[in-house]
């Protein structure tokens, strides 16, 4: 089924969206929390939970990408539910992403707060297009769908140690971009 007679099925608010979404995008949403939880029983839950807060979310906007609006549904609420385990120490097995971007942007950021804010989301977008294609997608595919390194250097043909070095290095570019817009006292 096409993803716009499946935003339709939502607006009509027929249940057969959410078995339409299931069946078309569960692998997606739970490769996504899995890559951030690394928990099955956890993954699922906020692979459900998606689909609940599309149900609610769709009556009120008509997303352009709905792929893209279902990852970002997903990946919040993964996020969210590693906060929650972080915050409260009650998962030990800190996602290790997670803490390398937060070595990229300063550890005085709390990343979840900060990349929630509008502004700094249009820094990063803008440091992004900046950056070639290539560059621009294994940044994406490390730290928004939080792809492993040798997931991301099989899926473009390259070595384990290129992938980190570009990573390092547009990491420490994206660094500096943000001290130089105003970022400097979050980010060390």
């Amino acid at each position: 089924m096409e993803d716009k007679q499946i935003i339709d099925l939502f607006w009509s608010r027929s249940e057969r969206a959410i078995a339409e979404t299931r069946e078309k995008y569960e692998h997606l949403c739970m490769r996504i929390s899995m890559n951030i939880l690394h928990n099955m029983q956890d993954a699922e839950e906020c692979t459900n939970d998606t689909y609940l807060g599309l149900w609610n979310v769709i009556p009120q906007e008509r997303p352009a990408y709905f792929s893209a609006f279902l990852c970002k549904i997903t990946r919040n609420l993964s996020l969210g539910r590693l906060k929650y385990y972080m915050a409260k120490k009650r998962k030990m097995d800190v996602l290790p992403v997670y803490e390398e971007l937060e070595e990229a942007l300063g550890d005085s950021c709390d990343l979840t707060e900060r990349i929630s804010q509008q502004e700094l989301v249009e820094t990063i977008n803008a440091f992004l297009s900046k950056l070639t294609l290539e560059k621009r997608n294994i940044f994406i595919r490390r730290y928004f769908f939080f792809d492993t390194i040798p997931d991301i250097a099989a899926m473009y043909r390259m070595t384990e140690s290129k992938v980190k070095s570009i990573l390092s290095r547009d990491g420490k570019k994206l660094r500096l971009y943000l001290q130089e817009r105003g970022y400097g006292d979050e980010i060390r």
